[in-house]
């Protein structure tokens, strides 16, 4: 499965994102899928985790009530919609799917290059 994050980009504090992932090879939709972010040197992080059918999300408490996933299995396409964003969310985030072991860790078969989301002050 190749994965082709985006929809990234510069936003003030308080503003909103929508990042898309979308399965440019192999289906998305047989899989759970989960959204990471990396700040400079800083390890990378669970941000949000969905199953295969869209019927269950986890969050990680600095984004939950903030961020949501979402997932369009029809169009191969998993989504995280991103509000009252702040300076701290300032990462690249990363698509991931495939999950080799608890879906919080960082380890997952298949990931997508990155999108890099900036929040000002």
């Amino acid at each position: 499965v190749q994965l082709q994050a985006s929809g990234g980009g510069l936003v003030q504090a308080g503003g909103c994102l929508r990042l898309s992932c979308a399965a440019s090879s192999g289906t998305l939709r047989n899989f759970n899928m989960a959204w990471f972010r990396q700040a400079p040197g800083k390890e990378r992080e669970f941000v949000a985790y969905i199953t295969w059918s869209g019927s269950d999300t986890y969050y990680a408490d600095s984004v939950k009530g903030r961020f949501t996933i979402s997932r369009d299995n029809t169009n191969n396409t998993g989504f995280l919609q991103m509000h009252s964003l702040k300076p701290g969310d300032t990462a690249v985030y990363f698509c991931a799917t495939g999950v080799r072991g608890h879906w919080a860790s960082p380890n997952y078969y298949w990931w997508g290059q990155g999108t890099q989301v900036t929040v000002s002050s």
